[in-house]
């Protein structure tokens, strides 16, 4: 063989090895978080009052996890910039050379138009013209807008992740009451203290990236305060949940135990010095972090299950 042929063998190699493949797509959907859209919207659909088809509710299901994925490709379509820059993305389908960004945004937008009108179709308008205003939401509102511009981005743009459950109910019922609402509110607040714990100890990516997290504006002394305000108020509006429509006791049980130990986790933290923090290479805000990704899916969890005992006269007060 020439060498030639032998050049003209590797160059080919080589880009077969660089082009995307179904897996670097899918990661643009963010299937980390496409997975917590799923779950919330899936037991805000099933604690809704009213029984809805199961061939209705996978469909309801599937295009608001597609419309989830949409908001993904198109964050990081616009993100693409900081994510090259910092350690915890910069393996990004986009940074990484895999997918190009337009092809991302082509995705983001085609998924987005798709899942909104088939939701719409499958369920109601309602609950379509709701997961546009969500898309909407995370993109414009949160990504292009919040993120960049002040320490209160996880704060105010929370409410985007907090709106799956909320579409689910609307899904199965076409109305709105409190219970949905509670759902949300319970996301909300858990989100600011779960990303401040995220931030704490990776502060670095966010100093280089230029993002104005609150570890960065106002320091890991204000952070941590703010951790243990947000998480009494979340304990208080958890536990008090279990005395809603959508609450009894087991969530009960469930949301008093948790919050005691994130309570505690908290004031922890709240208490330790950098001097701490250094010295044990943020021990107690990595455990924080990682209590805070089992918070919110027991305590869906638990919601899930009271509406399940509901059905069979078991559940509730």
């Amino acid at each position: 063989m020439s060498d030639a042929s032998i050049n003209a063998s590797t160059v080919n190699a080589q880009t077969r090895a660089d082009e995307a493949s179904f897996g670097d797509y899918f990661a643009l959907l963010k299937p980390r978080v496409m997975s917590l859209v799923v779950f919330t919207a899936l037991v805000g659909l099933l604690a809704a009052p009213v029984p809805v088809h199961p061939f209705v509710g996978f469909c309801a299901i599937l295009f608001i996890a597609i419309g989830g994925g949409a908001s993904g490709a198109l964050n990081m379509w616009w993100d693409a910039d900081i994510d090259k820059v910092m350690k915890r993305t910069k393996g990004r389908p986009i940074p990484s050379g895999k997918v190009e960004e337009g092809e991302a945004l082509a995705l983001g937008l085609a998924l987005s138009g798709m899942s909104v009108m088939m939701l719409a179709l499958a369920t109601n308008i309602f609950a379509g013209a709701f997961l546009a205003f969500t898309i909407f939401f995370y993109v414009v509102i949160y990504t292009m807008w919040l993120k960049r511009s002040t320490p209160q981005n996880i704060v105010i743009g929370g409410a985007a992740g907090a709106f799956p459950p909320v579409i689910g109910w609307v899904a199965a019922t076409g109305s709105m009451s409190i219970e949905p609402w509670l759902m949300f509110a319970l996301t909300f607040m858990w989100t600011p203290p779960h990303f401040w714990a995220l931030a704490l100890f990776m502060r670095s990516d966010y100093d280089d990236a230029g993002v104005p997290m609150l570890t960065v504006t106002h320091g890991r002394k204000a952070t941590r305060r703010h951790i243990l305000v947000y998480t009494v108020l979340l304990a208080m509006l958890a536990i008090g949940t279990a005395f809603s429509g959508i609450g009894g006791p087991v969530y009960l049980v469930v949301a008093v135990v948790l919050n005691a130990l994130f309570l505690r986790g908290a004031w922890k933290i709240s208490r330790r010095t950098e001097e701490d923090a250094e010295a044990d290479n943020f021990k107690v805000e990595r455990s924080f972090f990682k209590l805070s990704l089992l918070y919110l899916f027991l305590h869906f969890g638990a919601i899930l299950v009271e509406a399940l005992l509901k059905n069979y006269g078991l559940g509730g007060w």
